[in-house]
């Protein structure tokens, strides 16, 4: 009996261990698959990562310190310093013309008659009157030194004298006013003039220029009045000519206009038979100059509601940089924080990157 009941609890001991066992077995095997499948999963993602780095192509622009100067561009035209109009002070038909267009004048030059002949007769009537008196004053004067007539006799005859002349003299100057003269130096520019013609003060003149003498006037928006100032260095383009001087400002004016908002400029040119007065001139003034300064090309800059950023090269990735921007000019912008001498910043292909992108240099400029 005894050993009947050993025999019993063996078998159910054995009974009862063998599925313990396989329990343990199971959770042993599940724990290695979940092993298993949690490194199946990291290096699936792994994989997948790799396989997803993308390498974009661009270009670069390699940072050297350096000079930047930025231009306000203005459009302007070539004046005369002396350029005018003469006009006759009288009316009166034309009855010369000692010039014609193209010709060279002088200042105080006659160029074109108007008819003053009642004049002309009334100063011959006048010299006639004013060769009377000087006889009978010659004739007084003589008697008054040999101490024969009186003194009032004497004072008569020198006053008739000097009236006469004095009358002459006037009559002179009204004849002065039918006639046009020259003002300056220069060159008959413009001229429609007949001979028969009534001529108008004001209205009927010729027009004389001084083309050795030639200026560039211009109009700068009153935003600029803090920073363009004479003496500040100009770039000046001649369009027409295809030619360009470099120069400095000769005047900039202190009033601003109240119609245009906008303050006039003058630059004095060099002699240049190319130039002629009214042709276009685009007037690049230098109002800001930095040395040693950090730019980069316009196209690198890119814009956010943070602020704007450029990528710069690292070691083959992109790199994003906040930036502050200063002036630009001619597509180079001066970077004033956030980079520095020798960053490669990104500029074509810089708008398809994102912060870390592989990259791979094409072309690098400087």
């Amino acid at each position: 009996m005894k050993k009947l009941i050993y025999i019993s609890a063996i078998l159910a001991l054995a009974a009862c261990s063998k599925p313990k066992d396989k329990a343990a077995e199971l959770a042993d095997l599940k724990k290695q698959q979940a092993d298993i499948n949690s490194k199946i999963t990291q290096l699936q993602l792994e994989v997948g990562k790799k396989d997803s780095v993308k390498t974009t192509d661009v270009s670069a622009y390699t940072i050297k310190a350096s000079n930047f100067t930025n231009y306000v561009q203005i459009q302007g035209r070539i004046d005369a310093l002396e350029n005018v109009t003469a006009y006759p002070q009288s009316p009166g038909s034309i009855t010369a013309i000692y010039v014609k267009p193209g010709q060279k004048v002088t200042k105080g030059q006659v160029l074109v008659q108007l008819d003053n002949s009642v004049l002309v007769q009334n100063i011959a009537q006048a010299e006639t009157q004013v060769n009377l008196n000087r006889t009978l004053f010659e004739r007084q004067k003589n008697l008054w030194d040999q101490k024969i007539g009186t003194e009032v006799q004497f004072l008569q005859a020198q006053t008739a004298l000097q009236s006469s002349i004095k009358q002459v003299a006037s009559l002179r100057q009204q004849a002065d006013l039918y006639r046009i003269v020259s003002p300056i130096n220069g060159t008959i520019d413009q001229m429609d003039l007949k001979l028969g013609q009534i001529a108008q003060p004001g209205t009927t003149g010729i027009r004389i220029v001084n083309a050795n003498y030639l200026k560039v006037k211009a109009d700068v928006p009153e935003s600029y009045s803090g920073s363009v100032n004479q003496g500040d260095s100009v770039l000046i383009l001649f369009p027409d000519v295809d030619d360009s001087l470099r120069t400095k400002v000769t005047f900039a004016a202190k009033v601003i206009d109240p119609n245009s908002r906008s303050f006039g400029i003058e630059v004095q040119l060099p002699q240049n038979k190319e130039f002629r007065p009214n042709m276009t001139a685009v007037v690049k003034i230098a109002n800001y100059s930095r040395h040693n300064a950090i730019v980069v090309p316009l196209n690198s800059i890119q814009k956010s509601d943070e602020g704007d950023y450029v990528y710069v090269n690292v070691n083959g990735f992109a790199k994003r940089k906040n930036i502050t921007e200063g002036a630009t000019s001619n597509n180079l912008t001066e970077v004033k924080s956030g980079l520095t001498a020798g960053d490669q910043v990104i500029t074509e292909g810089a708008s398809e990157l994102g912060d870390g992108d592989k990259v791979r240099i094409l072309q690098a400029g400087n």
